[in-house]
Formats: C-alpha cells, sequence, structure tokens
C-alpha cells in the first residue's frame, strides 16, 4: 500500500552524518571535499557554500591529504596549522569512488596519557630512595650492630618512613583536591593578620617583608588559603639565599584581591612557569629532597586556590627571582 505522504529518499552523508559527534569529510574522486558535518564545519570553520574544494584548501592540514593518500583503513596524525593530534579512519563513501574521513581530536587525550607516564615515573622515583634506604638500613640493624650505631639506625628508618608518610599523605590530598568534594568552609578574616601567622613559618633570621593593606577583610575559606601561601613562603625559603628578603605583598585590584610571595633567588625560566604547578615537576631534578621538597607543594596550592575560586601563576619578579601570585574574585572582598 502506498501512502499519500511522499517520502524524501534517505540522504546518507546529510541525514545521518550530520549530527554525529565526530568530524567527518566526504571526499570524491579527484580528492575534493565535497560535504563536511557540523562537527567539521565548526573544527576546521568550513564554510559550507565553498564546497567542493580540496582538502588543504578547505583544513589547511597538509598531513590530511598524507592520510588520505596512505590509504590505512585508521592512523594518527597530527595537524600543523592548529597544532592538535588527531585519529583518523577512513571507509568507502556512499558512491561509487567517494571516501569518507572520520576525525577524532585526541590531542587531550594524548597529554593525559603523558602526564599519567611522567605521573608514574615521577613517584617511582621519589619513592625509590626512601625504600632503598629503608632496606639498607633494615639490613645494618639485622647485622646487630653496636647499641650506639642501632639507635642511629633506628632514627633514620623513621625519617624515610615519615618521608614516605608526607607523600603519601600529599597525594590523598591532592586526590580529594582533584575530586571537588571537599567542602569550603568560608569565614571573614584580617588578610593582615593571617600574614603574620604566617611569617613566622620562617626561620627567625629569615627578612621577610609584609605589605597589605590596613583592615584588609575578605571572605573565604581560611585554612585553605592558608595551607596554599604556607607552601608558596616554604617554596620561596626553599629556592632564595638565606639572607635574601622575602615579599608578601596583597593590594586590591579592580577585579581581584591580589597577594604575591616574591623571593629573590634565580628565578624559573618561562617554559617551566606552567608546568611547576603539576605533581612532582622539578625544575632542577638534581635538588636533593631535602633542598627541594617532593614537588607536590605547588600542585596542592593550586587546587586550593582554584577550590575556593581563584587562580595561581607564576612569573618573573622585577630586579630578579620569582614571584607567585594568587588572585581571588572581588566577591571575596568584604572591607578595606
Amino acid at each position: 500500500m502506498r501512502s499519500d505522504v511522499d517520502v524524501q529518499p534517505l540522504k546518507p552523508f546529510e541525514d545521518l552524518i550530520e549530527e554525529a559527534p565526530v568530524m567527518a569529510l566526504l571526499l570524491d574522486r579527484e580528492q575534493r571535499v565535497v560535504a563536511a558535518n557540523e562537527a567539521a564545519r565548526r573544527y576546521f570553520d568550513i564554510d559550507a557554500a565553498r564546497l567542493p574544494a580540496s582538502l588543504v584548501e578547505v583544513t589547511l592540514e597538509g598531513n590530511l591529504v598524507d592520510v588520505l593518500r596512505a590509504g590505512a583503513p585508521e592512523g594518527e596524525t597530527q595537524l600543523v596549522h592548529r597544532r592538535r593530534a588527531v585519529r583518523s579512519k577512513l571507509v568507502p563513501g556512499p558512491r561509487p569512488g567517494e571516501t569518507l574521513m572520520f576525525l577524532v581530536d585526541v590531542t587531550e587525550l594524548r597529554l593525559l596519557e603523558r602526564v599519567r607516564q611522567e605521573f608514574v615515573a615521577n613517584l617511582v622515583h621519589e619513592l625509590k630512595t626512601p625504600i632503598t634506604s629503608l632496606r639498607l638500613t633494615a639490613e645494618s640493624l639485622l647485622g646487630d650492630p653496636a647499641p650506639k650505631d642501632r639507635a642511629r639506625f633506628a632514627a633514620r628508618l623513621v625519617k624515610e618512613a615519615d618521608l614516605m608518610s608526607r607523600i603519601v599523605d600529599n597525594l590523598r590530598q591532592l586526590a580529594d583536591l582533584e575530586s571537588g568534594t571537599l567542602m569550603i568552609d568560608t569565614s571573614s578574616f584580617n588578610l593582615g593578620e593571617l600574614f603574620q601567622e604566617l611569617r613566622h613559618r620562617l626561620d627567625a633570621a629569615r627578612p621577610v617583608r609584609v605589605e597589605v593593606p590596613e583592615r584588609l577583610v575578605i571572605a573565604t575559606d581560611r585554612p585553605k588559603l592558608a595551607q596554599a601561601l604556607g607552601n608558596l613562603i616554604d617554596n620561596a625559603a626553599k629556592f632564595s639565599p638565606p639572607e635574601s628578603v622575602i615579599e608578601i605583598r596583597a593590594e586590591v585590584a579592580p577585579q581581584s584581591v591580589r597577594i604575591s610571595v616574591r623571593d629573590r633567588g634565580p628565578g624559573i625560566s618561562p617554559e617551566h612557569w606552567n608546568r611547576v604547578f603539576e605533581r612532582f615537576y622539578k625544575v632542577d631534578r638534581a635538588r636533593p629532597r631535602e633542598a627541594g621538597g617532593f614537588g607536590l607543594g605547588l600542585a596542592i596550592s593550586k587546587h586550593l586556590v582554584q577550590s575556593i575560586g581563584g587562580r595561581i601563576w607564576t612569573e618573573a619578579a622585577d630586579q630578579g627571582g620569582q614571584v607567585f601570585l594568587i588572585a581571588l574574585p572581588t566577591e571575596a572582598l568584604t572591607s578595606t
């Protein structure tokens, strides 16, 4: 039985692939792009009215031509113009001689894989030394040493166990922060008073300069901000000469309350500025653990600041040294 309603024939590309969550390009025998779905048009900024056109003209990516010529059903390539990585899949098109090229951006996936691999490698690196020390010290105790040496070995065991415990505790806190499940306990407090408390973390002989507007009161999670700032202050003390001044400063900017911790150490090269907030990342891996820490403090500070709605970054300080900055939204400002 025929229906009185005319049913339009299904057009495979337009009707089935237009809304697909992956990029799709339909190419003819001459390797020209004759159609592109919504995802591809958006990704490559394609004007559908200018199709058909050559693959290079449409995408500005010569490597995609190489993918097409290679004819491999699946592969992965780098987009030079966009500096992205894509996974490709080639299948026959709806008409003879046509090819459908499916593309998926895997840049973030590859980045996550690299971060995971580096994390595992760094974790192994950080744990190997204390584990080796624990084993050697335990073997020394098995040799029934003199009472004086036995006490020294026991103290060494406790020290290395404490180091490993600190790594585990820091990693647990990072996991909690990254999960986004931590409660934010907002309270109002005087920022200058917090600065004065934090300066006592440093050796009494260390010069410290505190600059903060009088009666600057903010409303945020005080313990989280205190820990983030404390990590920055400890970091400044580790990487600057003992007699140099550490500056802790706060100011009210047009759209934020800005807090900075500045040292007068050797500074950090710009290519490291973003990565210093990664877990276990160290600018100078040759520094001993006791001098440079585990490379977790700045990562914890970043997530603490983000959890209270702020942002954190670093830049070169005027006249040498490095400065770490925290910007809290003006909503945190209650009084000046």
